[in-house]
């Protein structure tokens, strides 16, 4: 792309490159957690970051996570915490016969943001937020996506889901690619109902998703599900180092650690549903695991029954479901990927139960 680095990236091993993120051994807060590769220091930098971006050090410099240090999520213009119960139905009107019709208007937009203290990252958004929205609907709604190109980088948005090739955002087949500045609109019917995702398919694949183009769809069953507090999870990293080669970040909804520090406010007894999709790049597998307790877990969310009782899943990219779960105890309970070097460079947090 045009804003890589002129030279050919800097080459080290995907786990030297990561655990040189992160060194010594201090505890994140007073949650009492010590993170197995400690705290960012002055003392790690970096690859070369794309050209433009120099200014900050191409990324650690300075940063730390030491004293439960966090990101200006004001200045980012998004929080994990709202992302979490913030569902997008759309402008919704209905035809002459009846039938649902949902619209949106999403902009693809580049955006600085702070991942962790002090390191910025060139980040390619869905509506100036990584995960892009939530977007939610009902199966058989008339669906109308306006999207929006105000990247100076072309781009698509691909769904998954049931819809004709013309709508598949995939480059030289229907509108193709959306070069800067130009829009178009998705038109397809919402099916089959599940936990899905968004993102943009646009060559180098692997750049654009792991910039943060992605976000989570969810088509709802014909009837509703049982009443439950909902939640969106979205696994994913960030490759600072913009090598190709590994992540030296992983978090859920935008940012590593976040719900460490704001734990995911849960009551004690109520069903709480987890739509829970993994668009990690550069990893080939990511999962979920939650303490002192167990979930249903329902595959892509397309069948009203659970395939497994458990208490960990694993997803590769694009895969997703829904984990369903009542804590019957009040307290805290963490909840992280179940591969130890994911959970020590930002991937875990903390179920807070009250009541």
């Amino acid at each position: 792309m045009s804003d890589r680095p002129d030279g050919p990236p800097q080459r080290t091993s995907a786990s030297t490159s990561r655990r040189a993120f992160l060194a010594g051994g201090a505890a994140l807060g007073a949650v009492g957690v010590t993170l197995g590769a400690g705290a960012l220091t002055r003392s790690a930098p970096v690859a070369a970051a794309p050209a433009g971006h120099a200014a900050h050090g191409g990324g650690v410099d300075g940063a730390t996570f030491r004293a439960g240090g966090t990101v200006d999520h004001d200045a980012n213009g998004f929080s994990p915490t709202e992302t979490l119960r913030d569902f997008d139905y759309g402008s919704v009107s209905l035809t002459a016969d009846g039938r649902t019709v949902r619209e949106w208007v999403v902009a693809a937009n580049d955006l600085e943001i702070e991942v962790a203290p002090g390191v910025r990252f060139p980040a390619w958004t869905f509506n100036a937020r990584v995960p892009g929205p939530t977007l939610r609907c009902r199966q058989g709604d008339l669906l109308r996506v306006r999207f929006l190109n105000g990247s100076a980088h072309p781009h698509t948005m691909h769904f998954h889901g049931i819809h004709p090739a013309d709508m598949d955002g995939v480059p030289l087949i229907g509108p193709g690619v959306i070069a800067p500045g130009e829009s178009f609109t998705y038109t397809f019917e919402a099916e089959p109902f599940g936990v899905h995702l968004y993102h943009c398919h646009v060559g180098p694949l692997a750049e654009h998703i792991a910039r943060g183009m992605y976000g989570t769809f969810i088509i709802d069953p014909p009837q509703d599900r049982p009443p439950a507090d909902e939640l969106v999870m979205v696994m994913h990293g960030y490759n600072t180092t913009f090598d190709g080669e590994g992540n030296q970040l992983y978090a859920v909804n935008g940012i590593p650690f976040h719900y460490m520090h704001e734990p995911v406010q849960v009551r004690r007894g109520e069903l709480v549903r987890i739509y829970l999709v993994n668009i990690l790049e550069y990893d080939p597998i990511n999962s979920f695991h939650l303490h002192g307790n167990f979930f249903d877990y329902y595959p892509t969310g397309t069948r009203l029954e659970p395939s497994e009782y458990t208490d960990t899943v694993v997803q590769a990219q694009g895969q997703r479901g829904i984990c369903e779960v009542r804590f019957p105890h009040p307290g805290r309970y963490m909840f992280h990927a179940h591969k130890t070097e994911f959970a020590d460079l930002g991937w875990m947090g903390f179920f807070e139960v009250s009541g």
